[in-house]
């Protein structure tokens, strides 16, 4: 089921799998209209881990890995190994499955000094993606939605990284103080196609909040999301779209 509103196409699933076999359908469609390489930031949590394992066991040989080259919205400042990596959950659910080419995958390497590894993320978007406007241009960003609004690693005490003029910066989770690296909305409002993947009644109240654009709804970081060249696209469950308006059903 589609809709629109504030310059957005809404996606509701009833289903984890009908979401994920939404999802791929968008990501054959952009794939179908690269010329060159397909650039994608993947998004870490619980609902893009099953939609990377749906990918995995339908579609191994349907997609042609070798053109799509990944990427990360965010990381923790973690080892590849632990269990809190964003790139290790890519991996374990996605990567190791299909069988693609290292060279196709650019980690964030958690384990690094995060200051450094800010910039040095940075200059591997700038030296891998082309630029559009001046800065790297996605074709795909997945995003997530906290429940308290955050997405990629953005806080609502740091709305400041959406005017960030670097594309990558350190943040600060604002309860357990654990360092992150992000890319800033700089780059995430320059992207061809964003997409917000988020599922579950507990985050229904954040996406009406957002979506219906109701009661203090620029205090959360999502609704800052707004590709004003490119495609915003809400892909949600119908458990996350209950408090949705009735005409936007």
């Amino acid at each position: 089921m589609t809709g629109s509103i504030v310059n957005s196409k809404i996606i509701i699933s009833q289903s984890a799998d009908e979401l994920s076999e939404n999802f791929v359908h968008l990501l054959l469609n952009g794939l179908k209209g690269s010329k060159e390489n397909f650039h994608i930031a993947l998004s870490g949590g619980s609902t893009p881990k099953r939609v990377f394992r749906y990918i995995a066991d339908n579609y191994k040989s349907e997609i042609e890995w070798e053109s799509i080259k990944f990427y990360w919205g965010d990381e923790r400042c973690v080892p590849p190994d632990d269990i809190e990596s964003n790139y290790k959950m890519s991996n374990d659910n996605l990567f190791s499955i299909i069988g693609i080419p290292e060279k196709n995958i650019f980690r964030i390497a958690g384990e690094n000094d995060p200051a450094i590894e800010a910039v040095n993320y940075s200059n591997i978007l700038k030296g891998n993606i082309p630029e559009f406007n001046g800065i790297p241009r996605f074709d795909l960003i997945m995003l997530g939605l906290g429940e308290d609004g955050h997405t990629a690693s953005i806080f609502p005490d740091s709305l400041n990284l959406f005017e960030e003029k670097n594309i990558c910066a350190v943040a600060e989770h604002p309860a357990t103080h654990q360092k992150r690296i992000t890319i800033t909305g700089k780059i995430i409002n320059n992207a061809k196609q964003v997409i917000f993947i988020v599922t579950g009644s507990s985050k229904s109240g954040i996406v009406g909040d957002i979506l219906n654009r109701k009661n203090d709804y620029g205090k959360y970081p999502a609704s800052h999301v707004n590709p004003a060249q490119g495609e915003l696209i809400w892909m949600i469950d119908s458990s996350a779209a209950g408090r949705l308006n009735h005409s936007n059903d």
